[in-house]
C-alpha cells in the first residue's frame, strides 16, 4: 500500500475508533465492537432479570412503559384472537397507556373490555374481578400502584383469584399483567411472589434512567409483536437497542431496590407528616373543604394527592410554580385538556372539572423544611385565591 494510502487508512481508523468509543456500536453486528455491546446488553438483561427473579429470555426491553403495556395487551389479545373475540379485564384507574389500548381494541371490535370500578380509597376488590372473568377472557390488566394517587393494589391477591378461576374452570390461557411503572422505586419486584405472567417497568420512573423499558413476559405466554422489521429483543421489539440507556437502566433499577427499604421509610414519614399537616385548618377558607386523595396507608410512600373544590387544577399549578414548588395535576398524557382526572373522577364521581387535584411527589432530595414551605405556600394561595373562589 503506498504510504499516503497508509496514512489515509490509519486517519479513518482513528476516526471511526474515536466515533464507536463515544456512541454504542449495533449490538447486532459481528465484529468486535458489536460484540462486546452485545455483551454490555446481555448483562444488563441478566441484571434485570436477577431482580425480578426471572430468566433473561424473558426479559424485553422496549422503549419506555407505555410501549411495555401496549405489548403486553396487544400482544396477548392478537396471539389470542385467531378463534373468537377475546375478553380482557382491567381497572377504571389505569394509566391512559393501558385504558385507551383497552378501548381502541374495543373500537376495532379486536377485544371485549371489562373495567372494574376501585372502592373509594382507590384499591380494587380482587373478588369484582375475579367476578368479571368469562369462559372467553384472556387477559388481566390491574395496575401496581396508581401514577395519580399513589394507591397500591393488591396484585398477589387477584392473582391468586385468577388462579382459583383458572383450576375450577381448567382454564391455563387467562394471563395476569401489571404495569408496575410507578413500583419500581418502592416496591418487591419478584414475578413469581406477585403471580403476574407480564411486568411493565419505566425508566423514566426510576432515578431518571431515561427512555427506556421493560417488559417481562413469561415464558409461556403466547405474544404477538405488534412492530415489524428485525429480530432484536427476540423479534418482539425490532430496532436497533440502545444499549448506553439499557446500562443506564439496570444500573438505577439496582440502585433504587437496594435503597427501597430506608427510602420508603425515609419518605413514608415525610408524606405522613404532609398529609398529618393539611387538614388542621392551616390553609384558610379553601382548606376546609381539602379532600386527601386515596387510601392513607397503602400508597406510595412518595405520593400525597388531594382535591381542592372549585379552583382550576392548572391554577393551583402554576401558583406552586412560581414558588418554586412543581406539582401536577393528573397523568401527563392527559394535561391541559380541561377535565377532571379519570382517576379522581372514579373514586369520587361528584367531582366536576372545576375542582382542582393535585399531586405532589416527594424525592431523594425532599426534605422536612420542603414539606413546611409547600404548606405555607399553599395557604398563601388559598388565601390569596379565596378572594374570587368561594
Amino acid at each position: 500500500m503506498p504510504k499516503s494510502n497508509k496514512k489515509l487508512h490509519k486517519t479513518n481508523q482513528k476516526i471511526y475508533l474515536d466515533y464507536a468509543s463515544s456512541v454504542s456500536p449495533n449490538a447486532s453486528s459481528l465484529h468486535e465492537l458489536g460484540v462486546k455491546t452485545r455483551q454490555k446488553l446481555e448483562n444488563a438483561r441478566s441484571r434485570v432479570a436477577s431482580i425480578l427473579y426471572s430468566r433473561p429470555l424473558e426479559i424485553i426491553f422496549t422503549s419506555g412503559g407505555t410501549e411495555s403495556n401496549n405489548l403486553a395487551i396487544q400482544g396477548v389479545v392478537l396471539a389470542g384472537s385467531k378463534r373468537k373475540i377475546p375478553h380482557i379485564i382491567t381497572t377504571n384507574i389505569e394509566h391512559p397507556s393501558v385504558l385507551e389500548t383497552f378501548k381502541v381494541l374495543a373500537k376495532r371490535k379486536l377485544a371485549q373490555i371489562s373495567l372494574v370500578g376501585v372502592e373509594a380509597n382507590g384499591i380494587v376488590d380482587p373478588k369484582k374481578i375475579k367476578k368479571e372473568i368469562k369462559k372467553n377472557t384472556i387477559l388481566v390488566s390491574v395496575m401496581y400502584a396508581n401514577n395519580e394517587i399513589g394507591t397500591i393494589q393488591p396484585i398477589k391477591e387477584i392473582a391468586k383469584e385468577i388462579r382459583h378461576y383458572k383450576k375450577q374452570h381448567r382454564r391455563n390461557n387467562i394471563f395476569f399483567h401489571t404495569d408496575a411503572v410507578q413500583a419500581g422505586n418502592y416496591l418487591p419486584l419478584n414475578v413469581e411472589q406477585l403471580g403476574v405472567d407480564l411486568l411493565s417497568l419505566s425508566g423514566s420512573k426510576i432515578l431518571n434512567a431515561g427512555r427506556v423499558g421493560v417488559l417481562f413476559k413469561k415464558k409461556n405466554v403466547p405474544l404477538f409483536s405488534i412492530f415489524a422489521g428485525g429480530n432484536q429483543e427476540t423479534g418482539f421489539r425490532p430496532g436497533t437497542e440502545n444499549v448506553d440507556a439499557i446500562v443506564k437502566f439496570a444500573d438505577a433499577l439496582e440502585f433504587a431496590q437496594k435503597a427501597k427499604e430506608k427510602e420508603t421509610k425515609r419518605l413514608t414519614i415525610l408524606r405522613d407528616y404532609f398529609i398529618k399537616k393539611l387538614p388542621r385548618g392551616t390553609l384558610g377558607k379553601l382548606g376546609k373543604n381539602l379532600v386527601i386523595n386515596g387510601d392513607l396507608k397503602n400508597r406510595l410512600p412518595n405520593n400525597v394527592n388531594i382535591t381542592i373544590p372549585k379552583i382550576p387544577s392548572d391554577l393551583l399549578v402554576i401558583e406552586l410554580s412560581a414558588r418554586g414548588i412543581y406539582a401536577s395535576s393528573k397523568s401527563a398524557c392527559k394535561s391541559g385538556d380541561g377535565k377532571a382526572s379519570h382517576v379522581i373522577r372514579a373514586i369520587n364521581p361528584k367531582v366536576k372539572d372545576e375542582d382542582g387535584s393535585l399531586r405532589f411527589s416527594l424525592g431523594r432530595a425532599t426534605t422536612k423544611n420542603d414539606i413546611d414551605y409547600t404548606i405555607k405556600s399553599l395557604a398563601l394561595i388559598l388565601s390569596k385565591l379565596g378572594k374570587w373562589y368561594n
